[in-house]
């Protein structure tokens, strides 16, 4: 079994992203596990969709983990008049030059914040689908590469609905996971006022003494180990096997797309080499099948009327599917 393992300078990717975790918790107290899903899609170069309350550090963990990563962080509040422009630039005359020059977006960053994406109309949305696909902005007919890594951390809230845009299926879709941030236990929000009273002040993010412990090399580095993780034929299967049963489900209208079944291959290459091993085990596909799902399918209207939600759909299927030996 040992042969299975990743060793010394293999484990790459068991040091970096333990070290973004723990640097990232130092800050952000009581999320241990949303940190860890954040650095899952980090390293599997994938975008989040973060739904919760106000007030539960979304922001404060992003901007975090990009100075943790040595990443520039750029954040934009969608609201209901921002236009495409105002994220993606727009070309601009310059009568001294004699010609139009390229005022870039905020969307040329490495971790981009779409705050409360859900309150801008479906045109500002859809200026987000190119660069999330296909790492590019086009701006009348020039194609414009972003540099890597590349993000998007998308926030909604899940209890205001008024004045608010609900993201297309499309959209959706291109989010490799959707987490969802609750309360912290009391004696986590007693560390967090223990560190306030101390003189933290989450605003002054610069004088927060946070490390480096990483940059985009170091992330290349880890992306390319993930990629020689292991995944056999039964593993591939259950799966498709999942995702499929999605598709049949007497409770969805709406079943996950074959991106689905991509992203939970994705995920669970990297939560292995997070664990220092070099294969994927059934259990790294329950992991993170619920977050790489619950977005990507729609209820039937009378199962939710019988209280049904998503997550207990998607844990239905996990315990019908036959799991590989």
């Amino acid at each position: 079994m040992e042969d299975n393992y990743i060793t010394g300078a293999e484990g790459f990717t068991q040091l970096k992203s333990k070290a973004i975790i723990d640097e990232v918790s130092k800050v952000v107290v009581g999320q241990y596990g949303f940190i860890e899903q954040m650095v899952v899609v980090l390293l599997s170069g994938g975008h989040i969709l973060i739904e919760g309350v106000p007030g539960l550090a979304k922001t404060l963990a992003a901007k975090v983990m990009a100075k943790t990563i040595r990443a520039e962080f750029k954040r934009v509040q969608f609201t209901p008049d921002l236009m495409p422009a105002d994220i993606t630039g727009t070309k601009i005359y310059d009568s001294k030059l004699g010609g139009f020059y390229l005022k870039r977006g905020p969307l040329f960053t490495n971790i981009f914040l779409a705050d409360e994406i859900n309150r801008t109309p479906p045109k500002t949305q859809a200026a987000l689908l190119e660069s999330m696909e296909e790492r590019a902005i086009t701006i009348d007919g020039e194609t414009n590469k972003l540099n890597e890594p590349f993000i998007v951390v998308a926030t909604q809230n899940p209890v205001e609905y008024e004045g608010t845009y609900p993201l297309p299926e499309a959209q959706l879709d291109r989010f490799m996971m959707k987490l969802t941030v609750d309360y912290m236990p009391q004696k986590f929000e007693n560390m967090m006022l223990e560190k306030c009273a101390s003189g933290f002040n989450s605003h002054n993010i610069e004088d927060i003494n946070i490390n480096t412990v990483c940059d985009f090399e170091d992330i290349q580095k880890c992306r390319e180990e993930i990629l020689k993780v292991e995944v056999n034929e039964g593993i591939i299967n259950y799966i498709t096997s999942i995702v499929r049963a999605t598709r049949n489900s007497p409770s969805l209208v709406l079943g996950a797309s074959p991106r689905a079944s991509i992203s939970i291959l994705y995920a669970a290459k990297t939560i292995a080499a997070m664990q220092g091993r070099n294969f994927v085990m059934p259990e790294d596909i329950k992991e993170i099948a619920v977050p790489v799902l619950r977005h990507r399918i729609i209820l039937k209207p009378e199962a939710s009327i019988d209280g049904l939600r998503s997550d207990d759909a998607i844990i239905n299927i996990l315990n019908k599917v036959e799991v590989p030996r």
